[in-house]
């Protein structure tokens, strides 16, 4: 799986980078996390401040493309994201057990 970066926008009020991606793949469409671990590799980030909103794979062709929001950190994508983009892109769960180990 190979991702080149469309574009990046940067958004300081929300302290994030809105990225549009494209990935080309040989299988089918990789999963939504796969994806989120790949781009987050790519952009030198830790996959927890990475939430992929959309992707998009037209019929018959390997290539999708998509669009991701790279947060900060995690907390900055927990306090702006919604409840099913969070769970969608395991984000919520990963921070709560974390919490729950420090305590």
């Amino acid at each position: 799986m190979e991702i080149e970066i469309l574009s990046e926008e940067g958004n300081p009020l929300l302290h994030r980078q809105e990225v549009q991606f494209e990935i080309t793949h040989d299988e089918a469409t990789p999963s939504r996390l796969s994806v989120r671990d790949s781009l987050a590799a790519t952009l030198d980030k830790d996959s927890d401040e990475v939430v992929v909103r959309s992707l998009d794979t037209k019929f018959g062709m390997r290539k999708t493309v998509g669009y991701a929001k790279v947060y900060e950190s995690p907390d900055a994508a927990i306090d702006v994201e919604q409840g099913h983009m969070l769970e969608r892109n395991k984000i919520e769960a990963e921070g709560a057990e974390k919490a729950e180990a420090e305590e």
